[in-house]
């Protein structure tokens, strides 16, 4: 049996007459009644009886019909699903996240890519650089997010935004009753690093910036990630750079403020990172949204930089 005796089936049977199936199915009469008959000698029962009024079903056939109309219900649907999955629409898309991003930064873009493709599940996972490396390589992930990347020959890395350094300082400090904070004024300040972990990381370009502004840095602490980094600023360890995504971080006792003088690189970007050979159209409407998040957030850069307190 193939799907045709059922598309002419279903036709006869809610015509009732062979002679207005046939219009419908735009065929002619001999080849319909034909096939008909065949599908009853394949199934071995009778469906219709001829009355010179046309078809009537027999109760064989009156059952027949609800299977066949349930079988074009879930064939209509695996179509527009399989469509769907090829176009990038439905399916899984596991991604991998870590650090001050997830504050702000990625959960808008996932909105954004939810609100276009909403019959895609998105699942996340909790991982550093090197982990989402790896499940990148053994396919347990898709996309991965993260900052300050170096090449991979395998994995493919795209730019999301370019974030803005602040100081989140705690409101006992002298520093708290600035409107912006000169770079060299961390000289003296004792310093909240983060994350430990695979490098180069933040940790590194703040270091960096340091030296290429001519000290030091006195380092208090060195932490994990971004939201302990300032939850020990609030406790008074000290001070702590961090990207924009992290003044949605609100704490009693830590204010933001805009940085001058900060030596290049004064911003830090975030990436996502995926495999080079993957072809999923999941992948590829997803890699879509980011380039439009990258569009929108590029311009909102443009405007003007303010101080956050809680």
């Amino acid at each position: 049996m193939d799907l045709r005796h059922l598309r002419y089936f279903i036709a006869v049977a809610e015509e009732g007459n062979i002679g207005r199936a046939a219009t419908r199915l735009h065929i002619s009469q001999p080849p319909l009644t034909r096939q008909i008959q065949q599908l009853e000698a394949e199934l071995g029962v009778t469906l219709f009886i001829r009355t010179p009024r046309g078809m009537e079903m027999t109760e064989a056939g009156a059952l027949f019909l609800e299977e066949a109309r349930n079988i074009r219900s879930i064939l209509e649907q695996a179509t527009e699903r399989t469509q769907r999955a090829g176009q990038g629409k439905l399916g899984r898309l596991d991604i991998a996240i870590f650090g001050s991003a997830i504050l702000d930064v990625i959960p808008k873009l996932l909105l954004a890519y939810k609100e276009r493709f909403p019959d895609v599940k998105i699942v996340l996972h909790t991982m550093n650089k090197h982990e989402q490396v790896e499940a990148l390589r053994q396919r347990r992930i898709t996309v991965g997010f993260n900052r300050l990347l170096t090449p991979i020959a395998d994995i493919t890395e795209e730019l999301v935004t370019t974030e803005a350094l602040r100081l989140a300082v705690n409101t006992a400090n002298p520093l708290a009753a600035l409107d912006e904070v000169p770079f060299s004024k961390l000289a003296d300040q004792p310093l909240v690093l983060f994350p430990t972990g695979a490098r180069p990381s933040f940790l590194d370009t703040v270091v960096s910036l340091c030296q290429s502004a001519g000290f030091v840095p006195q380092i208090s602490q060195e932490v994990g990630d971004a939201v302990t980094g300032v939850a020990l600023v609030a406790s008074g360890f000290g001070v702590t750079l961090v990207p924009d995504s992290a003044c949605n971080l609100t704490l009693p006792g830590v204010v933001y403020l805009p940085v001058t003088g900060i030596p290049e690189p004064s911003r830090v970007d975030l990436s996502c990172i995926y495999r080079s050979d993957n072809r999923s159209p999941i992948l590829a409407a997803f890699l879509q949204e980011v380039r439009r998040f990258r569009t929108r957030a590029e311009l909102e850069a443009e405007g003007p930089s303010t101080r956050s307190r809680p």
